[in-house]
């Protein structure tokens, strides 16, 4: 991991280690009702592989369970945000595969049918992490996957969590990622944050060529 990677990793290991996620983050979810829409409205079966991508301790995991989905991923950064999010699921917490890594970093044998990024992506700045990302999803999500992929709109605010943050418009994600994928559906939400707040989403609901 090369120091700007260590640096994020810090940073995200101190959020989930001081805050109450249900009431100190302002991207708290109760129900994460949005994606949860997105992902059955693709029509899968429950032996699909879902990931998601810098899931911390959503409760996203919690709900597809729930639903009887039986291949859940959730990757993420900070080893604090996973455990957290183990404790809250207890025994369910051993049918979930947990992966602690950077994104920029991951490698896997795994093929998925549904990449979800609900705010990781992003937080990429940099035009290079942007590509390899990219590239990333391309590489790891199945011919005629799914990558549901939300982000500050243009509407949204300029940072999250102290860190900048890229804002996207409807035309520059589709362009971010139309060598490997098509967009389905994409469109702007409101999220209410725990402080009362609102910040603008931009979802995004992508298929793999």
């Amino acid at each position: 991991m090369n120091h700007e990677h260590n640096q994020t990793k810090k940073h995200w290991e101190k959020i989930y280690r001081e805050k109450d996620t249900t009431g100190e983050v302002s991207w708290y979810q109760d129900i994460p009702k949005t994606s949860i829409d997105l992902i059955l409205s693709t029509g899968i079966d429950k032996n699909s592989s879902i990931i998601d991508v810098g899931g911390g301790d959503s409760k996203l995991a919690d709900k597809l369970l729930g639903l009887g989905f039986k291949n859940v991923f959730v990757l993420d950064i900070s080893s604090q945000a996973l455990q957290k999010a183990k404790t809250r699921l207890g025994e369910k917490a051993k049918s979930v595969i947990w992966i602690e890594t950077d994104i920029l970093e991951f490698d896997t044998e795994y093929r998925f049918d549904i990449w979800h990024d609900r705010a990781a992506f992003h937080f990429l700045t940099r035009g290079e992490d942007i590509v390899r990302y990219v590239e990333i999803a391309g590489k790891f999500i199945k011919p005629g996957g799914y990558l549901i992929i939300s982000t500050f709109s243009v509407n949204g605010p300029k940072k999250c969590s102290g860190l900048d943050i890229t804002r996207y418009s409807k035309d520059s994600i589709k362009k971010t990622f139309q060598k490997d994928f098509s967009r389905v559906r994409g469109f702007e939400e409101a999220h209410i944050t725990p402080f009362n707040t609102k910040q603008n989403f931009l979802f995004n609901l992508f298929k793999k060529k």
